[in-house]
C-alpha cells in the first residue's frame, strides 16, 4: 500500500515530450517539446562557440607561442589551462542538451558522435599541442615536462567530463515513459538531488531518505533527465508492489506490453478505479 512520503514534494514542471510506437520508418520514437528542443540547441551553440575558442587558443600556442624564442613558458600554461576549462564548459552544455534532446540508437554512428563529442573535442584540442611541445626546440628539457605534464593532466580531465558513461537515446525515454504510462496512467516520476535514479511513486525508500535538500522532485520522466538523472529504476518493479499499491498481475501485465505480448490499451487505466489501494498519483 502507498504511504505518505516523509519529505516535501515539489512539482518540477516540464512540457510533456510525445513518443511514436516502433513503425519501421525513420520518425523518432520520442520526440521533446518544441521548448525543450529549443534549449537544447542553445546549449548546442554555446558547446560549439566554446570549443572553437578552445581550439582557436590551441591554434595560437601552435603558431605563435611556440615559435617564440624563448618560449613564454607562462602563456603557454595560461592557454592550456583556459582550453582546458572551455572544453569542460562545452562538455557538459553538450551533455546537458542531449538529455533534453538525445539521439537515436537506430543511426549507430551518429548516436556515438552526439554523445561523445565532447571527448573528441577534448582530444582534438589537446592532443597535437601535447605533441608540438615536446618536439619543440625552443624549449629545454624542463620547461616541456612543466608544459607537458599539465597538458596531459588537463587533457585527461577533459577527456573525463567529455566522456557521455551513461549515454541518454530516445529509445531508452520512449521505454522509460510508457512504463510509467502503462503503469500509472500518466507520465509522473519521483527523484531526489544527488540520485541517478528516478522512481514510479513517492513512497519508496530511498526518496525518503535523507538528500541534499531534504525534499522530493517529482515531474514528467523528460524532466527527470533534464535534472541529471540517468534511468528509472531497475528495481521499478518490486518498488511498484511494495511501495506505491500495485499488484503484481498490474506490474505483469506492464511488461508484457513492453514485451509485445499484449496491446498497451489493454493497460492503460486509472489505478485509483481498478486496485481499491491508493497509489502514488491518488494523495494528491
Amino acid at each position: 500500500m502507498s504511504e505518505t512520503p516523509k519529505k516535501k514534494v515539489v512539482r518540477v514542471e516540464s512540457a510533456k515530450a510525445s513518443t511514436t510506437e516502433g513503425t519501421g520508418t525513420d520518425e523518432p520514437v520520442w520526440t521533446p517539446e518544441p521548448e525543450a528542443k529549443a534549449k537544447a540547441t542553445r546549449l548546442r551553440w554555446i558547446s560549439w562557440a566554446a570549443w572553437a575558442v578552445a581550439i582557436g587558443l590551441e591554434l595560437f600556442a601552435i603558431f605563435w607561442v611556440l615559435k617564440q624564442v624563448p618560449v613564454n613558458l607562462w602563456l603557454l600554461i595560461g592557454i592550456i589551462v583556459v582550453t582546458g576549462a572551455l572544453s569542460v564548459a562545452g562538455s557538459l552544455c553538450w551533455k546537458q542538451a542531449n538529455r533534453l534532446d538525445p539521439a537515436s540508437k537506430r543511426d549507430a554512428v551518429r548516436f556515438f558522435v552526439q554523445n561523445q563529442l565532447g571527448a573528441i573535442v577534448a582530444i582534438v584540442a589537446f592532443l597535437p599541442l601535447i605533441i608540438l611541445i615536446f618536439l619543440n626546440k625552443n624549449m629545454d628539457g624542463k620547461q616541456k615536462a612543466i608544459a607537458g605534464g599539465i597538458g596531459i593532466v588537463v587533457l585527461l580531465i577533459a577527456t573525463a567530463f567529455g566522456i557521455s558513461y551513461q549515454s541518454p537515446s530516445q529509445e531508452q525515454y520512449a521505454e522509460e515513459t510508457n512504463i510509467v504510462q502503462q503503469l500509472t496512467g500518466e507520465d509522473r516520476v519521483f527523484w531526489v538531488k544527488g540520485g541517478s535514479v528516478f522512481h514510479v511513486c513517492e513512497a519508496v525508500p530511498d526518496v525518503n531518505k535523507e538528500s541534499q535538500d531534504g525534499q522530493i522532485y517529482e515531474g514528467t520522466v523528460a524532466a527527470a533527465h533534464e535534472s541529471g538523472k540517468d534511468r528509472l529504476t531497475k528495481r521499478w518493479q518490486s518498488e511498484a508492489v511494495n511501495y506505491c499499491g500495485y499488484t503484481q498481475a498490474q506490474v505483469d501485465e506492464v511488461e508484457a506490453v513492453l514485451s509485445g505480448e499484449a496491446p498497451a490499451s489493454d493497460v492503460i487505466r486509472d489505478t485509483g478505479e481498478t486496485d481499491p489501494s491508493p497509489a502514488a498519483g491518488d494523495s494528491e
